[in-house]
Order: C-alpha cells, then sequence, then structure tokens
C-alpha cells in the first residue's frame, strides 16, 4: 500500500518522469523515478534494495545519469534526507547542497562539473 500511494504521489507530481526498475543479473535490485523534461534532471527518487547496496550499483548508476546529463548541458538535482547514507555519495559525485528544507536537502550537480566536483575544461 505504501508503494502505491508514493508512485501515486510521484507520478501526480511528475507526469513527465520515467519510471525504471533496476536489474542487475537479471533480477530486480531497486527502482528509479527520474525526470528528464524540464531544465535539469532530476531525480525523484533512487533507492536499492538491500542485498543491492555497498556493490558500487549505485554509484555506477548515477554516474552514468550525470554523464548523460553533462552531454545534454543540465545540472542534475535530487531531495535527499540529511540523515540518509547515500548523501555521502552525493557528495563525493560532486552535488552540493542548494537548499536546507528540514529533514531534507536540495542538491543540485552543474552541467561541466566532473565527478569529484572540479569545473571540466574542454581539451
Amino acid at each position: 500500500m505504501q508503494f502505491k500511494a508514493q508512485d501515486t504521489d510521484y507520478r501526480a507530481r511528475n507526469p513527465e518522469a520515467r519510471f525504471l526498475v533496476i536489474e542487475t543479473g537479471g533480477r530486480p535490485a531497486g527502482r528509479l523515478y527520474l525526470d528528464l523534461s524540464g531544465p535539469e534532471h532530476r531525480i525523484i527518487d533512487i533507492a536499492l534494495l538491500p542485498d543491492s547496496r555497498q556493490a558500487g550499483l549505485g554509484r555506477a548508476i548515477l554516474e552514468s545519469l550525470l554523464s548523460e546529463a553533462a552531454a545534454a548541458g543540465k545540472a542534475v538535482t535530487i531531495h535527499v534526507e540529511k540523515m540518509n547514507r547515500a548523501l555521502r555519495l552525493y557528495e563525493r559525485l560532486g552535488f552540493k547542497p542548494v537548499e536546507d528544507q528540514g529533514v531534507y536537502l536540495f542538491l543540485a550537480l552543474e552541467p561541466g562539473r566532473s565527478a569529484r566536483g572540479q569545473v571540466k575544461t574542454a581539451s
């Protein structure tokens, strides 16, 4: 019931968003709600099943999303709970806080930034 309510809310608020099932080895490993329709690539929700965590899968997915956004010249944004362990990963990838929303932080990684948050220069 909780998933259905959350899914209904996400789809109502983000009608252009994609709902993707993350798979590894042909088995479900998590989910991703992603909206590419606006001025930025918005990660609405990303979640991995417990047995799929701590293996680099989340980082690989995020790096792929960051690469796609950079090619499109768009920032990537996400809301994350301050106590979420994944916050450290987002920070390592170069996401910066844009707004403190109490329990949540709104993070962004601007286009032209590398995974370490450094400005890329043309070669």
